[in-house]
């Protein structure tokens, strides 16, 4: 029977394990709670910076031994970067657990930042901003947090701008290490086939004991809507379109019935947006929805990508299929079929190692506490068509909307009202 054990250590740290048997491997990960939310605008960028540089070398290994060390084992490593989170994470068969968990912590809490691998690295970010500008739905994305953000906060792109990755130092990396990565902001979390009693003799030995003592002072994240409409041009065959409406956050008692909403909206081959905006009027390949939840606030964007000459015939069809769904709600059928695909969605996570390290990592990081998911299957279950009808109410106000658009477009599209 899978069990979930969790441990506070004197430090601050936290450690959750959730022993997965059956299986023969274990994923674990160390989450640390920084991101581009908590970033300056001198900052922005740093924190996917760090991330990037802390795999170019310990005060042990070189960049070249630590993925020969994983490969040698047979491990996967890899890490990456949110608005509110980064997450450096290994899998590794059952075996190998001890000695993926020292090469993590080694390249987390022992990484030099040698600076001829800081300059190849700025290349290489560099290289990953060009890429973005490069993929115009990526792209759309970034202006449209701005748009709904401003220019702080959540408004900051995960990468930053170049100027200030060519900027980057050593001293501002190890700065932002020291009041960032503090035991009090770090979850450690293990899913798979793995003792919690090994687990915490690993996290003792390689992390808890390594911690230099030093003041954790949270930063608070700046939350401000802007309600802008912004646009960038490009010289490209579609024109990417979004817009973001007001959402719950992440710990709203609403959040789940918000879900099954959004399910009903864009969720899936079967939603009313893909059905309309797609399949009868054929006005883009792809469409969709999504709610992005955090501790302040949440955002539901929608995005479509079409042909320019069919943007205002999109933007009307989007609009048209949130008003009958704000004025006639969702059916029986609708909420039944959304109610389902929440719960197995849930469950089939239940499988997957990764999925579920960084379920509980992330739930014991962001609410000191653990996850309940049999508690949030049987709420999801108890769910009625009116606690959907009352979470509908909670999104699409259009007063703090936004909207982006990137392509061959010349002005700002029309936010709908």
């Amino acid at each position: 029977m899978d069990m979930v054990y969790h441990k506070k250590f004197p430090s601050g740290l936290r450690l959750v394990v959730k022993k997965m048997e059956g299986l023969l491997s274990v994923s674990m990960g160390v989450l640390v709670g920084t991101g581009s939310c908590y970033e300056t605008a001198v900052e922005n960028g740093i924190s996917h910076f760090i991330e990037h540089m802390m795999f170019k070398g310990t005060e042990k290994r070189s960049a070249f031994e630590i993925s020969d060390a994983m490969d040698r084992i047979g491990a996967q490593t890899n890490a990456f970067t949110s608005k509110d989170i980064t997450c450096y994470y290994a899998k590794s068969t059952s075996e190998h657990v001890g000695e993926a968990f020292e090469i993590l912590a080694d390249l987390v809490l022992k990484s030099t930042f040698p600076e001829d691998e800081m300059e190849r690295e700025k290349s290489v970010v560099l290289e990953e901003i060009a890429m973005t500008e490069d993929t115009p739905d990526d792209l759309c994305l970034d202006v449209l947090a701005e748009a709904y953000y401003g220019k702080t906060g959540y408004g900051r792109s995960i990468l930053g701008p170049a100027e200030n990755v060519r900027r980057f130092s050593r001293k501002e990396l190890y700065q932002y290490i020291d009041e960032r990565y503090n035991p009090e902001n770090i979850v450690v979390s293990f899913a798979g086939n793995v003792e919690p009693h090994f687990a915490e003799e690993l996290v003792e030995k390689y992390i808890e004991a390594n911690f230099c003592q030093r003041i954790y002072l949270p930063r608070k994240k700046q939350l401000d809507l802007c309600g802008q409409s912004l646009f960038r041009v490009k010289d490209i065959e579609q024109v990417h379109i979004a817009y973001a409406y007001p959402s719950l956050s992440r710990e709203d008692k609403r959040m789940d019935a918000a879900l099954i909403v959004n399910a009903v909206l864009g969720g899936g081959m079967s939603s009313r947006l893909f059905q309309r905006v797609r399949e009868q009027l054929g006005l883009a390949y792809t469409v969709y929805s999504y709610i992005s939840s955090y501790t302040e606030g949440g955002v539901l964007t929608v995005y479509a990508g079409v042909n320019p000459a069919n943007v205002e015939k999109a933007c009307d069809a989007i609009a048209e299929t949130i008003h009958v769904l704000r004025r006639e709600k969702i059916t029986e059928d609708e909420f039944s079929r959304g109610k389902e695909q929440l719960k197995s969605s849930i469950i089939l996570a239940q499988e997957n190692t990764a999925s579920q390290m960084l379920a509980y990592g992330k739930y014991m990081l962001y609410n000191d506490d653990l996850l309940d998911v049999e508690r949030r299957i049987r709420e999801i279950g108890a769910l009625t068509l009116d606690d959907c009808a009352q979470a509908l109410e909670c999104n699409f106000h259009t007063e703090h909307m936004a909207a982006a658009a990137v392509g061959k477009i010349d002005a700002p599209i029309q936010m709908p009202r």
